[in-house]
């Protein structure tokens, strides 16, 4: 794992950039002031203890002792507030050192200034809240499933001490700095403070979250790409590795919901819906205006085939248990570009006939307060404002309608389908920045861009080799108008093999959506070749399967 320990200091180092980082950067800057020369040392040094420490162990902690997460949360407000008010009031500095460093039965060293910055390092750590990429988020879900180990314990340390590096810098540099405004140094100094007290308060309001959003509206392409370097293929295969924990040999083959807990796992408070869009049949929710209810969380978009395949059961839970206290909410969080556009989402639900309430995440805001990275992914929460159950991809219907039943104290049959595990092709992106060569063999005119490949008529073709039962492509006219003609196994494609929208052997491309192109009686082994016809270009963004 030592590629996956290198990858995370590198994701860390920039993690810096981020723009979930802006709302308490202000702290680390006022690292640069106040203390001794060795107070950057000791703002490094608890924020690297602290951040390992509650990333890996606050599920645990809160379990254990009873703390909820957003009482330390306040804690650590608290610390930031007093260090502000320190820089404000002469003598409060030491005051607070001397406090805390009696509590935690460390040796005072007031003249240097590290213990303060020990003290301030230690909150920062537990508030550092970056976007973080596929490497930690998977260290994450393992800390909250109580999965801890040697390997996840050395990708945290190595996050956090790639991020410490340029925070030291920033501190650092800012001494320099300052230390030539010598004469402004009270001023400046009280100036901090003000700022520092400022971000508690606004931290303690929870306005960090809407600066966040605010920022990513107004700057949508801030932040882009700084996961990019976590999602080459080796670093995805040792992640697979990381999570993937085998089933014990007695549960093999056994439903899923004969061996559910009899008491469900209490992962903590789940984090507040952040809206990057529009709400759909409903005024925008909040979660703490929903208590006294179970609240099913469901991240989709509506081109993902594997989500599609989920409405069904989602459907049939609302209809169900509406009445008996579930609200389902839908999390739309786009893919691709154009699945951000409100009129696109407002066309596929209506399509799907969904009901239930559903917010756009076009900025990912509430995908990475819950650390997902999932297409779908299931977050159950209790009447208590408690995520209880988590289930990513899709299967397990039945374990996930029982534990509904179980929250909401209701006993009623169970009737899903039986899921069973399909050897299909993987879902294949056709893109650059995700393009999965020995699939697809493009011949003719085609541009290539991040999220799609953009073929030219008359001579644009792709061959596609795939195992499944039915192929879905998703696609989109470069102007108001396309067409494509399809051949299966070097045939045209007949009316009993043809999918929903295939008609004589054609598919008119009117907009930007999965179109079933190949529905067959079962998985097989198959050739489909697609050529662009008409006269303008089509834009081809990814193959799922069913």
């Amino acid at each position: 794992m030592i590629l996956l320990i290198f990858f995370a200091f590198l994701a860390g180092f920039v993690t810096i950039l981020s723009p979930c980082i802006l709302p308490v950067l202000p702290v680390v800057l006022s690292g640069s002031v106040g203390g001794g020369k060795r107070r950057p040392f000791g703002i490094v040094a608890g924020f690297v203890a602290s951040f390992t420490f509650f990333t890996l162990f606050l599920s645990f902690l809160v379990k254990a002792t009873g703390i909820s997460a957003d009482s330390l949360r306040l804690l650590s407000v608290i610390v930031i507030f007093s260090f502000g008010l320190s820089l404000i009031l002469p003598g409060f500095q030491a005051f607070i050192e001397k406090l805390f460093a009696r509590l935690l039965q460390l040796k005072s060293t007031d003249r240097e200034g590290f213990t303060g910055g020990l003290i301030l390092g230690l909150g920062l750590g537990l508030l550092w809240t970056p976007c973080v990429g596929p490497i930690l988020a998977s260290v994450i879900s393992l800390a909250l499933t109580g999965s801890v180990n040697f390997t996840a314990l050395g990708i945290t340390l190595a996050y956090s001490l790639g991020t410490a590096i340029p925070m030291f810098i920033v501190i650092y540099t800012g001494r320099q700095i300052l230390g030539r405004l010598q004469p402004y140094s009270t001023l400046i100094q009280k100036t901090f403070g003000v700022i520092m007290i400022a971000t508690a308060l606004a931290l303690y309001l929870n306005l960090d979250r809407k600066l966040q959003t605010y920022i990513l509206q107004t700057f949508p392409n801030y932040g882009v790409g700084l996961t990019r370097l976590e999602d080459n293929p080796l670093v995805q295969k040792q992640l697979g590795q990381l999570r993937t924990t085998p089933m014990p040999k007695s549960k093999i083959g056994q439903p899923m919901n004969e061996f559910l807990p009899a008491v469900l796992p209490n992962y903590g408070p789940a984090p507040e819906l952040i809206p990057g869009g529009q709400w759909f049949n409903s005024q925008p929710l909040k979660l703490s205006d929903l208590k006294g209810k179970v609240i099913l969380i469901d991240f989709w978009t509506y081109t993902c085939i594997n989500c599609i395949r989920t409405l069904p059961y989602l459907k049939s839970w609302d209809e169900k248990y509406r009445d008996k206290g579930l609200v389902i909410i839908g999390v739309h969080t786009p893919e691709f570009e154009f699945e951000k556009n409100p009129a696109n989402v407002q066309k596929a639900i209506t399509d799907f006939g969904l009901k239930y309430p559903v917010m756009q995440d076009n900025d990912y805001a509430t995908w990475n307060a819950y650390q997902n990275r999932y297409w779908p992914a299931k977050y159950l929460i209790d009447k208590d404002g408690r995520i209880r159950y988590t289930h990513f991809g899709e299967g397990e219907y039945d374990a996930t309608e029982k534990t509904i039943q179980q929250l909401l104290a209701v006993d009623m049959p169970v009737a899903n389908p039986v899921y069973q595990i399909s050897t299909r092709t993987p879902e294949l992106y056709i893109g650059s920045s995700r393009y999965q060569s020995g699939f697809i063999e493009f011949t003719g005119q085609w541009k290539n861009f991040e999220e799609y490949r953009q073929g030219t008529p008359p001579t644009a073709q792709l061959t596609l080799d795939f195992n499944a039962k039915d192929v879905y492509l998703v696609m989109g006219p470069q102007r108001s108008y396309g067409e494509i003609k399809l051949e299966l196994d070097d045939q045209p494609v007949s009316s009993q093999f043809a999918g929903a929208d295939v008609k004589d052997g054609s598919v008119q491309v009117v907009s930007q959506r999965a179109y079933h192109l190949i529905h067959l009686p079962q998985s097989a082994k198959h050739t489909l070749k697609i050529t662009v016809t008409d006269v303008f270009s089509i834009e081809f963004f990814a193959f799922t399967f069913g």
